[in-house]
């Protein structure tokens, strides 16, 4: 069964945005991106264990507004608003590509 990694995640999270913005962020910073979207999905129930819970119950723009709106209370963040729904997409779809390994 494949588990989560967060050093994996950060690496992913990387390749999503440019060279650039890449080097402006510590892995802190994108760990903090992580504990975010874990937040949110506590918060909305979908860590549950009774949860149904699927990639369909995950509204990807409300989770990126919902992570923009958390970055920008944080002014020490460096993270570029243009860098948020890359980041998220990137965290999410290793999540998926988690999913698809425990499916084998």
């Amino acid at each position: 069964m494949a588990e989560y990694d967060e050093k994996a995640a950060v690496k992913a999270m990387r390749t999503a945005i440019s060279e650039e913005s890449s080097a402006m962020y510590p892995d802190d910073e994108l760990l903090n991106i992580i504990d975010i979207i874990w937040d949110w999905y506590d918060d909305n129930g979908l860590l549950d264990i009774d949860s149904e819970a699927d990639d369909e119950d995950t509204n990807v723009g409300e989770l990126t507004t919902h992570v923009r709106r958390m970055l920008a209370k944080d002014k020490q963040s460096p993270v570029r608003p243009q860098d948020v729904e890359p980041l998220v997409a990137a965290e999410l779809a290793y999540e998926q590509s988690l999913d698809t390994l425990n499916d084998l």
